[in-house]
């Protein structure tokens, strides 16, 4: 098998115009640039319409687009928004930054302008990704509405007939709020036809997309309001129990993320038929699907709701191989990648073994005791073929805030594992990228902000804080012709 490499960028970090990064002509360029640089993958984050804290772990949906990507530009172009009128909008004077609330303030504005202008009911394209769609389009374009309709509160605060999906309830609110209805389905579509040529300009450039979904699903969510029945809620719809992660060294109370458990007896009952659909669909929006938190798919961490730590949670078993066997019965071979961080255990590696998928390798474990996974797994010496290689995650800090954190002792133990004791440190990321692209795994990610020697102000995310994460944006200035070459130089080095 051929080695070869990618860069992990989100397409809300693009130097995009008007506020944040979309589906506009600096996504082709970027992949110009990626095939330019020798790459051959682009990673991005999961694409779902992103609620309060701006993560894309926690989405509306786990079918549906973010609206924030459709491209204003390609827009214009259609005639359905005019130039004057996106360039007077505020979006932030930060270059650098998403100001996550003057998108929400204004975006959606100017969407709904286009779609009052498109005359989409016309549109036989649109008629015909709205009945293909339908599956999961009319719950996801109603749920939306209905949270306009009560200023967007959880629907777990809806009024009880439509909060339980009562048929006069569902009737009546689809009737009197059908317009606001037909423009999320209208923002659906424009999404996904954006996405499928931007996708299709990346294949014919030779660049493969490696996907994101996380495992669960957020309580405020269509999926969740929809199919109460996957999830182990009361007969009220209220979660019995939550999702989270085990206090570590990097958080002593671990993490709460609070999205509802599977009923995975639910789930095997009828054959996986819910995760086959969710499969399906990612298989057609990326080359290849990293799916995040797989040590769920072994065990699951089951916090009891109402709690306000993950301190008093306990593991439980889940579906294990059975789900993956059902994948493959049902949709063949796909490339996936298994994300297995975290607490590891020996039935968790027997389970990504079992599965084929390649496992994830991160550099910055290997060096710093805060981690509680294995350091030796993540020595690049023990990397095996089968496995992606990472600097780092978006979850973690850059390479030279890393750098910057460690202790003394742990940047000295690096120092003698690569015999560089002579590198300036503030060049030294350049050393652990070098150490990480010659390593044995087939494949290597690199975050572009580790390309660059960025310090962890430009970090993508910091688990269990709100209100600062998944903001860094380049700027076009950025995406510099030396540093496109300096990449191309490293991956022909390394022979990927």
């Amino acid at each position: 098998m051929k080695r070869k490499a990618g860069i992990l960028l989100p397409i809300t970090s693009l130097p995009s115009r008007y506020g944040i990064g979309c589906f506009s002509q600096s996504a082709y360029d970027f992949i110009d640039w990626l095939k330019d640089a020798g790459q051959s993958y682009w990673q991005i984050l999961p694409l779902g319409p992103t609620s309060y804290g701006d993560s894309p772990y926690q989405s509306f949906s786990t079918f549906a687009g973010n609206p924030y990507f459709i491209s204003l530009e390609a827009l214009v172009h259609e005639g359905v928004l005019h130039q004057e009128e996106c360039d007077a909008v505020d979006f932030g004077d930060q270059a650098d930054t998403v100001d996550y609330e003057k998108l929400y303030k204004n975006r959606y504005t100017l969407l709904y302008k286009a779609y009052q202008r498109s005359w989409i009911t016309e549109n036989h394209d649109y008629q015909h990704f709205v009945r293909k769609n339908k599956w999961w389009l009319s719950d996801y374009a109603l749920f939306m509405a209905i949270k306009e309709q009560y200023n967007n509160v959880s629907w777990e605060q809806w009024p009880e007939d439509i909060r339980l999906r009562e048929n006069a309830a569902m009737e009546e609110y689809y009737k009197e709020l059908y317009p606001y209805v037909e423009f999320h389905q209208y923002l659906q579509f424009k999404f996904y036809e954006q996405w499928s040529a931007l996708k299709d300009y990346a294949n014919q450039k030779g660049i493969r997309l490696i996907g994101d979904i996380p495992i669960y699903v957020a309580m405020d969510s269509a999926d969740t309001w929809a199919h109460p029945e996957l999830f182990q809620l009361d007969e009220k719809n209220v979660p019995l129990a939550v999702a989270g992660c085990p206090p570590d060294g990097f958080s002593a109370t671990g993490q709460l993320w609070g999205n509802p458990l599977y009923r995975w007896d639910y789930h095997r009952e009828t054959n996986y038929k819910w995760w086959i659909s969710r499969l399906t669909y990612c298989f057609q929006l990326y080359d290849i699907l990293r799916i995040d938190h797989f040590r769920g798919f072994d065990e699951y961490y089951s916090i009891p709701y109402g709690e306000d730590s993950a301190v008093n949670g306990h593991w439980e078993k889940g579906p294990g191989i059975e789900l993956f066997q059902c994948m493959e019965q049902h949709l063949g071979h796909h490339d996936v990648i298994a994300e297995d961080l975290g607490y590891v255990t020996d039935s968790v590696r027997w389970l990504v073994h079992e599965s084929g998928f390649p496992g994830m390798k991160v550099l910055e474990f290997a060096f710093d005791s805060r981690d509680s996974g294995s350091a030796n797994d993540y020595l690049p010496h023990n990397y095996v073929e089968n496995s992606v290689a990472y600097t780092g995650t978006h979850d973690n800090e850059t390479l030279v805030g890393w750098l910057d954190s460690i202790k003394k002792e742990e940047l000295e133990a690096a120092r003698d594992y690569m015999c560089d004791h002579h590198t300036p440190k503030d060049l030294l990321y350049k050393s652990f990228i070098s150490m990480v692209m010659r390593s044995n795994a087939r494949t290597c990610i690199i975050p572009l902000q580790d390309y660059m020697g960025l310090d962890n102000s430009c970090r993508m995310n910091q688990p269990s804080t709100v209100g600062k994460n998944w903001r860094w944006r380049l700027t076009e200035a950025d995406l510099s012709k030396e540093l496109k070459e300096e990449i191309f130089s490293i991956t022909r080095r390394y022979g990927r």
